[in-house]
């Protein structure tokens, strides 16, 4: 069997032929995650920035499996000297890279772009980069949670509205159930860095961690815990990796799935013969009062000391950020555009794709994706994911005392 980091590798490879370049090029190499979301996207960008800058050659590395993923390989490319030029790393894990002074400050290159506007970015998307005042990470692609539905099946079981609170996804399980749908529902757990857990507490309007300590030992962390609960009970959700959670929506064996609307295009190339909308994130009786930022930004971690290759990295750094790059992200995945240019750029692709434009609704909700602090930070990720695992497998029933021993566990962890 060859393994997936190479034929990743291989298709890395396939990405930088795309189009020919200048002979004494300068060549950068990149990382980034999620092959599956973002090949076709760099396959549509790398031939545009070519043609804008024929005398750089562009190497990707093997893509990162997910983003904590992708923040251990850079860790350890660190200590062994041997960065990319540039990285795509999550939202989430930007902090702990600007702490141990591997991302570099992308102010000095701000400050000699004659038309370089930082009001040019959402603000609230460019704030997710920005440590002490300095910006560090471009936003590359931003999503928020959504829920996907299988139309025809919703149909068939007599449901005419798409549910806008969790009792009444709950309610509308039982009537594909009803109707005869074994699995009605997936809900995305699992997605990285907790990011659904933390989905359920900006609902309610509360983050994860607040002035350095749990925030999630109160009211809104219970709440959080029992939703899940009883939407994992009430519709017998199975346990599936998070790999092949898309899977049997896709093949239409699921009606309802809600995960990060980064998976629009995906979900559209791949799904059966079914139609697809998707729709807002559904509150706790009420509309979310806020929701994660989820997606990355494209961070400058070049350890080079020749300047041509530094400048080179900007300027991909930058391309890929820009209106035009943003633009191909929005087009071939479900983020949303980080930059005011690209959404100009995409007002009649957006009434052509309506199911592309429910994160763009949903945007005045971008709330902190929270990175755990100190150097415990994805040992803490993976202690909260097992929590949350016990809740779907039916390990953990009472949620006040999954809480308290949660509560413990990560609170040992924190930074004192």
């Amino acid at each position: 069997m060859i393994h997936k980091k190479l034929i990743t590798a291989m298709l890395a490879g396939s990405l930088v032929a795309v189009a020919p370049v200048a002979q004494a090029a300068t060549t950068i190499e990149v990382g980034y995650p999620y092959s599956a979301l973002f090949d076709v996207t760099f396959q549509r960008m790398l031939p545009l920035f070519n043609e804008a800058h024929p005398d750089i050659e562009v190497k990707f590395r093997a893509t990162y499996d997910n983003y904590e993923d992708a923040t251990n390989t850079i860790l350890r490319e660190s200590v062994a000297d041997k960065l990319p030029d540039i990285t795509f790393q999550g939202l989430n894990r930007q902090a702990g890279l600007v702490e141990k002074g591997i991302a570099k400050s992308l102010e000095p290159f701000i400050a000699k772009e004659a038309d370089f506007a930082k009001d040019g970015y959402h603000q609230a998307m460019l704030d997710l980069g920005t440590f002490n005042d300095e910006v560090y990470g471009l936003p590359f692609s931003v999503s928020l949670p959504v829920g996907y539905y299988n139309m025809d099946m919703l149909g068939e079981a007599g449901i005419t509205e798409l549910p806008t609170t969790w009792d009444e996804v709950i309610e509308a399980c039982g009537a594909l159930r009803d109707s005869g749908v074994k699995n009605p529902l997936f809900w995305g757990w699992n997605i990285t860095g907790n990011w659904f857990f933390q989905a359920l507490m900006w609902s309610q309007g509360e983050p994860m961690i607040k002035d350095g300590k749990v925030n999630f030992d109160g009211e809104a962390g219970l709440n959080s815990l029992e939703t899940m609960k009883k939407l994992f009970r009430e519709c017998k959700m199975l346990n599936l990796p998070v790999g092949d959670a898309g899977k049997p929506f896709n093949a239409g064996e699921i009606a309802m799935h809600f995960w990060s609307t980064s998976a629009v295009g995906a979900i559209e190339r791949a799904k059966g013969d079914f139609v697809l909308q998707t729709s807002e994130f559904p509150g706790m009786g009420e509309p979310p009062k806020g929701l994660p930022a989820g997606g990355n930004s494209a961070m400058l971690v070049s350890n080079s000391d020749d300047p041509a290759v530094v400048d080179a990295a900007w300027k991909f750094l930058k391309f890929a950020t820009s209106g035009a790059g943003a633009a191909v992200v929005a087009e071939t995945t479900g983020y949303m555009p980080p930059n005011k240019a690209a959404n100009e750029m995409l007002g009649d692709f957006y009434k052509e794709n309506p199911n592309k434009h429910t994160a763009v609704r949903q945007a005045g909700l971008l709330r902190e994706w929270i990175a755990y602090p100190g150097d415990n930070s994805l040992a803490i990720t993976q202690v909260i994911y097992d929590a949350l695992e016990s809740i779907v497998t039916g390990d953990a029933d009472d949620m006040a005392l999954l809480q308290e021993e949660l509560v413990e566990e990560v609170n040992s962890m924190m930074p004192n």
